[in-house]
């Protein structure tokens, strides 16, 4: 940890302010810590999104980290090339779960996840793994504020095909929109390029299922 090769635990980080007498000054820096769990292309993103009043996600290729269990989380990690070493996956793990605060939030969010069929039919990490996966989504699901839809694969229709992307909208009234590819990110939020994605993410809600003919999918 103190070569910056480790970061540190919340827990870690007030023992030690108060093993050195440092009064709060290193309790005080946990949040820029915790920062540093995540990829550099991902920070500004997680920390919009921690101050978002809505998100919106079309998901397309794996479940967004933001729904995932610890297990799906670990063994998406043991996937990545070139091969991560175990302290690597378990600190991305660690802070895919920490992430995950955000449904704890309140005022609670307003959060709508727009899925692929073919996302919850790859049984990644095995097929306890991924029941256990398909079961968080229904736990999500039954909360209100939480709207998930599946898209069929048989639908002749589909305005997404370029990909995932997310939607967030801030506090103080930003509209901002996000999207991955590997570890190359983009974070919009001029209305010439956010409209566009809010008009494509109406698309497929409107070919999907309803949220709660989803959920009875899912089971």
């Amino acid at each position: 940890m103190e070569q910056g090769r480790r970061i540190p635990k919340p827990e870690l980080i007030d023992a030690v302010d108060r093993a050195v007498g440092g009064r709060g000054v290193l309790m005080a820096m946990k949040g820029e810590v915790a920062k540093a769990r995540y990829p550099s292309f991902f920070r500004r993103y997680v920390e919009l999104e921690d101050q978002a009043v809505e998100l919106h996600a079309y998901i397309s290729r794996v479940i967004k980290g933001l729904l995932q269990t610890e297990e799906y989380a670990r063994a998406v990690f043991r996937m990545w090339r070139p091969l991560l070493d175990e302290e690597t996956i378990e600190q991305g793990v660690s802070a895919r779960m920490e992430w995950q605060k955000l449904f704890g939030r309140r005022p609670a969010p307003l959060l709508s996840f727009v899925i692929d069929e073919h996302v919850l039919r790859r049984p990644l990490g095995g097929r306890e793994v991924w029941r256990g996966q398909l079961e968080q989504l229904l736990l999500y699901g039954y909360q209100r504020n939480i709207a998930i839809q599946i898209v069929p694969t048989d639908r002749e229709e589909h305005a997404c095909l370029a990909g995932p992307f997310t939607l967030i909208h801030s506090k103080n009234q930003r509209r901002m929109a996000y999207m991955e590819v590997q570890d190359v990110s983009a974070l919009y939020t001029e209305p010439r390029k956010v409209s566009p994605l809010e008009a494509t993410y109406g698309a497929p809600r409107a070919e999907a299922l309803t949220p709660r003919e989803s959920l009875t999918f899912v089971e």
